[in-house]
């Protein structure tokens, strides 16, 4: 658990568990936090504080496979899993959440809204994921997480093959940081998921129709929505951006400069101040999106 935050558990589907982590009081408004696939809750350490100072509760799960979360028994990690744990989660919560989703966790947040039975969301933050992937920057993040399937000799030998992979980012003072990332297995230290993902993800990571299933998702779900791109993503590039802009009218639109895929870890400061004004603007917002399903259904 992370110093100031409450741990919670949530029941996904099939009664798999979900560890999270909270910020915040109870009586504030909730937010939810959806790492990527590959990462842990604690990819959001640094943001769930801040966005509890500004008034937000604040719960960020490990994702099933994922952290301290169950796998799945039969080693299966549909999307569809991923969705219906969403949709479970915010069932639990009982408010209707933002949920903010990073890749994997925002593509299980847009199905959840979008497609039925679609999860109470008040809104979504999508943290560079589209409809489609960059072909050549999935190949990239695919490639990393094969690489060591041994895993490491120490925790400074993992930091040091993130930062070879990343290498727009700074280094850490501290190798330890990534610590919460790893776990141990036998006498070496492995990534902290379950390793039969890549299975299915590696075999189908852009399958036919998924671009249409997502869009007409995002469109569906007639939500506030803003797309929060890295400016020098390899996974989501502008003409991507802009196709899902384009094709969804009620998605905003804003680039993090110097931040690739990994928004947050790359440049949280800026991510948190990109995301500030849509979710204090979200009452005008929400009043916008039900004027233009108004105006279609006038139309």
């Amino acid at each position: 658990m992370t110093a100031g935050a409450l741990p919670r558990r949530f029941v996904g589907r099939g009664g798999i568990r979900l560890v999270a982590d909270v910020w915040g009081e109870a009586s504030s408004p909730p937010l939810v936090l959806l790492h990527g696939g590959g990462q842990t809750r604690h990819a959001w350490d640094r943001t769930g504080p801040r966005l509890a100072a500004l008034g937000w509760r604040v719960v960020a799960p490990d994702l099933r496979g994922h952290g301290t979360s169950d796998w799945s028994a039969d080693g299966d990690y549909d999307l569809d899993l991923f969705a219906d744990d969403v949709r479970a989660l915010v069932a639990e919560l009982g408010e209707r959440p933002v949920v903010v989703g990073a890749s994997l966790g925002g593509i299980s947040a847009l199905l959840a809204a979008g497609e039925a039975p679609a999860a109470a969301v008040r809104a979504l933050v999508l943290v560079d994921v589209a409809h489609r992937p960059d072909h050549r920057g999935v190949r990239r993040i695919m490639e990393f997480a094969r690489a060591r399937p041994d895993g490491f000799a120490s925790v400074g030998e993992a930091a040091d093959a993130v930062s070879a992979y990343l290498p727009h980012r700074p280094r850490p003072h501290d190798p330890e940081g990534i610590r919460k990332n790893l776990r141990r297995h036998g006498d070496r230290w492995v990534w902290h998921w379950d390793p039969r993902m890549l299975d299915g993800f590696a075999a189908r990571p852009d399958p036919p129709g998924r671009a249409e299933r997502l869009l007409a998702a995002a469109r569906r779900a007639a939500l506030p929505t803003l797309l929060v791109r890295g400016g020098v993503s390899d996974v989501v590039g502008a003409d991507i951006a802009d196709e899902f802009c384009a094709g969804v009218p009620h998605v905003r639109r804003v680039d993090v400069g110097d931040a690739g895929h990994m928004v947050v870890g790359d440049r949280n400061e800026h991510f948190i101040d990109a995301i500030v004004p849509f979710l204090e603007g979200l009452e005008g917002l929400e009043e916008d999106v039900e004027a233009d399903l108004a105006d279609l259904g006038d139309s």
